[in-house]
């Protein structure tokens, strides 16, 4: 007769093995969901950078491995869609490091009098208005900011249009950058400053801007990336004759297709971007070592 304390024993196994078995099954059902998420996000950009080797017409049909749509791209001398593209391309940086400049002066300036309200309730007050932009629908936005110029200011669209709605796309997100360095900072320094004799504006460019400067440079980054991939905005506020890359794949699907040059401007774009992104972990990952090794030399 087996007695209560060997059941016990084999409940327990029975109960540990099945636990194991549902921890290995719920790690491959996430390990499957992962590599199916990172397929479909990185399938579209390898299937354009393989297709930029070849000079077919159309995706899907490979004439064979050439370089012809790269030196198309960069002879745009000779080239009137390659010359539109590059012209598209500098319009969209130009307009990405303006409007982001912008915005980080004034998020900067807005988080640091946010920071800075005595009152609690007039600064959740401006907390909450600056999350506003960001939940609110972006067709809601660029056709507010298009009434606003054209029948309210009785202005045609232009570069200014164009900036000041770029600006108000990433404002936001600057400010929500600043904020948690702020909050993270340790204000006896600020006051220490003071003390020793800085004037206010002298304090906040010695002392609070430096310490606050990755989340600065953070919301640069970021207010560069919402305006370069902005199509919303940009369609309602620019002039007719101003292309960015957003509204030049837009204006040539409509016109009859896209030009095979973009395939390889994709490529590059994307390898630059890669590029960038493995830069910036090799030099965080060197950063985390270095500041490892300190704290050891100090223990």
């Amino acid at each position: 007769m087996v007695d209560n304390k060997t059941l016990s024993i084999e409940e327990t196994n029975r109960a540990l093995k099945g636990k194991r078995i549902r921890s290995k099954a719920g790690k491959i059902a996430a390990m499957v969901f992962v590599y199916f998420v990172l397929i479909l996000m990185y399938a579209p950009l390898l299937y354009i950078t393989v297709y930029s080797f070849t000079n077919a017409t159309t995706t899907g049909s490979w004439s064979g491995f050439s370089l012809d749509l790269y030196k198309n791209l960069f002879n745009y001398g000779s080239n009137a869609k390659s010359q539109a593209i590059w012209n598209a391309a500098r319009n969209t940086i130009l307009i990405a490091v303006v409007s982001a400049a912008i915005s980080v002066v004034i998020g900067t300036l807005g988080a640091i009098g946010i920071y800075y309200t005595r009152r609690k309730w007039w600064r959740n007050t401006l907390e909450f208005a600056n999350q506003i932009p960001i939940v609110n629908a972006e067709i809601v936005t660029a056709l507010s900011l298009c009434i606003l110029f054209v029948s309210v200011l009785h202005m045609e669209t232009s570069f200014f249009s164009l900036i000041v709605g770029h600006v108000v796309l990433s404002l936001p997100y600057v400010v929500l950058s600043v904020l948690p360095k702020l909050e993270q900072m340790d204000p006896s320094i600020y006051e220490a400053a003071m003390d020793l004799g800085a004037t206010q504006t002298r304090a906040l460019f010695k002392v609070v801007i430096p310490d606050i400067m990755p989340g600065i440079l953070s919301g640069f980054m970021l207010s560069v990336t919402l305006s370069l991939d902005d199509y919303v905005i940009t369609t309602f506020t620019k002039p007719g004759n101003f292309e960015t890359i957003s509204t030049y794949v837009d204006s040539a699907m409509r016109k009859g297709g896209l030009p095979t040059q973009l395939r390889a401007f994709t490529a590059i774009l994307f390898g630059v971007i890669l590029l960038a992104m493995i830069g910036m972990y090799v030099k965080s990952a060197l950063d985390v070592r270095k500041q490892n090794r300190k704290l050891k030399g100090v223990d």
